[in-house]
């Protein structure tokens, strides 16, 4: 046969792809709560899309057009073709579903259920104005108060596997989503034995008291007012353990226990932030002391300058007045410096656990697992690209955000499995890495004829054989042969 008769046509993505498909356990567990066959195909596709190549769904629509995503989730027939309004109907399919598909997911990964539960908060803002009810102004954690926004409260566990979430109003103090949190936890799940680990922005002395009465241990940390309360009550011998900064100390003041922890480059980090504040601060001082008025209002003038060191996070130590000739003065508050620099990289935890219970370096390492969190919040801001959010109504806002959770779910999961196996990527990177193994119809005559792989690339192989994932590479599937 001619040479010119055979040729190689139509290559599609399929590493990333077949990984995710060969997790049948994972991504089923949730499908059968979903409302119809067809939705359930639009979610899976928006699910993996979301961590493949995470984009809006009207980009979804031209992305997976064509492609082995459309056909691994049954929609490349032409009867199947979907557009964006499809999206937005199977996303309205999950309104009064959550919680099943919640439980679901917690019984998957948690068979024996979890003892140490992990809760923060971040933050998603919207370039528009928000749905109305749920998209409101408040405290920034990505520093846009400019923008109205939601708070993500995400619950997991040491390994970074989500157990929960909710989508809270923009504006919520902290300290009132705990509750909501631990009543969820029992209810939904029947969680009523474990050690809850948060910030101090949820530690209250009401939500504290309120652990304490339903019998549920925590570990938390306090602010820096309350670590200098605390250092304030202790007698003067104890006192120079404080400078070494790589032993933990335990007290206990009246029935509370402690921890004071630290390190040495904590120490440095607080003392470089807080010369780059103070440095900041005394040059803007001066700029707006040089400036030639020809009336001076000392009301307007001490407030402009207050309005200054508060944006630069410099208030607290800084004095300053105006004197009766108009002119701008000011001088460091030194006490106050001192104080915090002899504290500085300490901070204080506190636990309801009994050093029987709990020794104190396990408390520290319990508080520190907080790290595992964080980390979802960048998975699901960075990787998952849960902003921006192209929805307006509250409950595709809520939809959208579950869909970055399932997808993140699914990610945790699988990183779990492959951390075992000695692989500490990340999850999401990794698979996209292996989208650069294509399937591509072979043809002849200008017949198709069947589907190859295209050549793996050798590092690819060697991560394809670390993993145990060498069988996916063998040959296309079933699913990958429509």
């Amino acid at each position: 046969m001619a040479l010119e008769q055979i040729e190689l046509s139509s290559a599609l993505d399929y590493g990333g792809l077949a990984v995710m498909l060969g997790n049948v356990s994972l991504w089923r567990s949730f499908l059968p709560m979903c409302p119809s066959r067809r939705q359930r195909r639009l979610l899976q596709a928006m699910i993996f899309g979301r961590i493949l190549f995470p984009c809006a769904k009207l980009a979804l629509v031209e992305e997976a057009r064509g492609t082995l995503l459309a056909a691994a989730c049954g929609l490349c027939q032409q009867s199947e073709t979907f557009d964006e309004d499809d999206l937005y109907e199977a996303m309205d399919g999950l309104n009064g579903r959550w919680v099943p598909i919640e439980k679901k997911l917690y019984t998957e990964a948690f068979p024996q259920g979890v003892s140490l539960v992990l809760y923060d908060l971040t933050s998603v803002y919207f370039e528009g104005r928000g749905p109305q009810g749920l998209g409101a102004y408040g405290f920034s954690r990505d520093h846009r108060e400019d923008r109205p926004q939601i708070l993500l409260a995400v619950a997991t566990d040491t390994e970074g596997v989500p157990i929960h979430l909710e989508v809270l109003r923009g504006n919520r103090a902290d300290t009132t989503t705990l509750h909501g949190l631990l009543a969820s936890l029992k209810r939904r799940f029947g969680i009523q034995q474990a050690i809850f680990v948060f910030d101090n922005g949820m530690s209250s002395t009401l939500n504290l008291e309120s652990m304490r009465k339903e019998d549920l241990h925590f570990v938390t940390r306090l602010s820096a007012a309350t670590l200098r309360e605390v250092i304030a009550q202790l007698p003067q011998n104890p006192q120079p353990q404080l400078w070494d900064r790589t032993k933990l100390i335990e007290l206990t003041l009246e029935g509370n226990r402690y921890v004071i922890a630290g390190g040495e480059h904590r120490q440095q980090r607080d003392l470089a932030r807080r010369r780059a504040r103070l440095e900041k601060a005394e040059s803007e001082l001066k700029r707006l002391a040089a400036i030639r008025r020809k009336k001076t209002n000392p009301q307007k003038l001490a407030s402009q300058v207050g309005r200054t060191l508060q944006r630069l996070k410099a208030h607290k130590y800084l004095q300053y007045w105006v004197n009766e000739q108009g002119q701008l003065q000011y001088q460091k508050n030194e006490e106050l410096i001192q104080t915090e620099q002899s504290l500085d990289g300490l901070y204080l935890l506190h636990t309801s656990l009994e050093p029987t219970q709990c020794a104190k370096e396990q408390v520290l390492g319990n508080y520190k697992n907080l790290l595992a969190v964080e980390d979802a919040f960048c998975q699901l801001k960075s990787y998952l690209e849960v902003r921006p959010v192209f929805h307006w109504r509250p409950d595709r806002v809520r939809n959208h955000v579950r869909l970055c959770f399932i997808a993140y779910w699914l990610c945790a999961r699988l990183g779990n499995e492959w951390r075992a196996k000695g692989e500490k990527g990340e999850v999401q990177r990794l698979l996209r890495q292996l989208q650069a193994i294509r399937v591509g119809t072979l043809k002849i005559a200008g017949q198709d004829s069947k589907r190859l792989l295209t050549q793996i690339p050798p590092e690819l192989n060697t991560l394809l054989g670390r993993l145990g994932l060498l069988p996916l590479s063998a040959q296309p599937p079933a699913w990958a042969e429509v």
